[in-house]
């Protein structure tokens, strides 16, 4: 699938952040698995959220987690990877904190269900 495409990201499903079947959580989970972790390696030092970042990975890939919990990750998670965001990434101190503002969002509306995928 190519991501780059620009009838991917001009989707309703991506403008709106709403994964309403099963599918279309399916199509996020490989976006985030292809990019997460270059942007983590990239990134990585720049942030003191990674660890949520995993763990919310980790989360999305349990087998016993129903797709439609998996959507808040996926979208919190694209989120965090898209290169479009409201406050660019290479803004000093503050171009992190809309992405780290919608990761903390996704572990505070999965609460304590997300405690177990830390490590």
């Amino acid at each position: 699938m190519d991501y780059d495409d620009k009838d991917f990201w001009d989707s309703p499903v991506l403008k709106e952040k709403q994964f309403e079947t099963k599918e279309e959580v399916e199509r996020g989970t490989e976006y985030v698995e292809e990019r997460l972790w270059n942007k983590v390696e990239r990134e990585g030092k720049k942030i003191r959220f990674a660890k949520d970042v995993k763990a919310l990975y980790r989360y999305l890939k349990d087998k016993y987690v129903p797709w439609y919990r998996k959507s808040i990750v996926v979208a919190a998670l694209i989120y965090f990877i898209s290169p479009i965001d409201a406050i660019p990434d290479f803004t000093p101190f503050f171009g992190f904190l809309d992405d780290l503002g919608v990761i903390v969002a996704a572990i505070k509306y999965l609460g304590s269900e997300i405690v177990p995928y830390y490590d």
